[in-house]
């Protein structure tokens, strides 16, 4: 491994399920315009096997027309399996577990609502996103599925960035899907053989996260990625909670003349999260940290990016729900070109925000710092 990887891939060595594999290609794809056609050609394509899983799928156009792809790759002899989480598919009626179903498709809700016995699980979901064809051919970032991710679409739109993945972490990939299944079914499934071909250049490692692990494993990684960072940290997500260890690291991170940039949505669709991120944005602003608000349509990317060639794509946003109650999932990559062509994202992002300045901050009414303070005090189940 080249040796200015060495000090970022230490901590998640010792805390990942998974090895780095290299030999992987990763293609950025923007919003539903892009993902969508692509993740529905790798369906029409595939010849043995179709692994789709996300938190939301939604039963409208968009989520009819991978309906019927997954329905189309069935009928011809395609192994077809579909999690969706039941948390998360309540986004849409009818349920998107029904509708599959209806089209002999092989769907399991994961963590359903039950009544006899009792579900305790309610705030504990899976929000992986996860697309895998013939172990081959992968997909992952933060895209459900529904027409909310066009931005081009019937309704107000989300901007988002997904990504596509060959090489050899597309098994960690599969394998992450087929443990889910599993868990789901209460059974096991037989495992195929590690896609050695090579795709590209770039260093890949599959982190998955949850409730059911002893570790809060994508918290100590990020940690540690802040601690070694020596010239720049970008963070793009559209909840922002940190703990109190991740202020200080950042702020550390800053006071040692890094350029630490946060990119948030101007307008948050939750309210109370966006009230309770306000509450500790003075902290960060007072010791050098740039905090930027995105203009719409809104904002849905989650990237975390140090340094020019270390990145993480997933499912993972920056708070206490991604990094404590959810299901994750994160693909490092190390590699610089890809780095490289996200920061180039990011800074265009930069160019159309706007900054916000501590004074901005400081000038907030008393009853909005008490309205920002108390939902602040909700931050770790919000």
């Amino acid at each position: 491994m080249p040796e200015q990887y060495r000090e970022l891939a230490r901590v998640s060595d010792s805390v990942a399920d998974c090895p780095i594999v290299g030999g992987n290609g990763v293609t950025i794809l923007h919003n539903g315009e892009q993902a969508y056609p692509a993740m529905l050609e790798a369906i029409a394509s595939a010849r043995e096997r179709v692994y789709l899983c996300s938190y939301i799928f939604e039963t409208n156009a968009t989520g009819e027309e991978f309906a019927e792809a997954l329905a189309d790759a069935s009928s011809r002899g395609v192994e077809v399996k579909v999690i969706v989480d039941a948390l998360g598919e309540l986004y849409s009626l009818p349920r998107a577990a029904t509708m599959l179903r209806k089209k002999g498709i092989d769907v399991v809700r994961f963590l359903p609502f039950r009544l006899l016995p009792p579900s305790i699980y309610l705030n504990l979901r899976n929000h992986r996103k996860i697309l895998v064809t013939d172990g081959e051919l992968a997909f992952t970032g933060g895209m459900n599925i529904g027409d909310r991710h066009l931005i081009n679409g019937p309704g107000p739109g989300i901007r988002d960035v997904h990504f596509m993945l060959r090489g050899p972490v597309v098994s960690q990939l599969e394998d992450v899907f087929l443990k889910s299944w599993e868990f789901c079914r209460k059974c096991q499934m037989p495992r195929h053989a590690a896609s050695p071909a090579r795709h590209g250049d770039a260093l890949c490692r599959t982190v998955i996260d949850g409730p059911d692990e002893d570790l809060d494993k994508l918290a100590t990684i990020l940690l540690g990625a802040i601690s070694v960072a020596s010239a720049r940290i970008l963070i793009v997500t559209p909840y922002f909670l940190p703990s109190r260890e991740m202020i200080g690291a950042l702020q550390a991170a800053a006071a040692r003349g890094v350029d630490v940039k946060i990119l948030l949505p101007g307008k948050s669709n939750v309210a109370f999260v966006h009230w309770a991120t306000r509450n500790i944005l003075w902290e960060l602003l007072l010791r050098g940290v740039r905090i930027y608000y995105q203009g719409e349509p809104f904002p849905h990317t989650k990237l975390f990016i140090v340094d020019s060639h270390y990145a993480h794509i997933g499912s993972a946003n920056f708070d206490p729900r991604s990094l404590r109650l959810n299901f994750e999932l994160v693909v490092e990559v190390f590699d610089r070109e890809i780095a490289v062509e996200l920061e180039q994202y990011v800074d265009g992002e930069v160019g159309r925000s706007r900054e916000v300045l501590l004074s901005e901050v400081d000038q907030r009414s008393l009853p909005v710092r008490l309205r920002d303070a108390f939902f602040w005090l909700f931050s770790p189940y919000l």
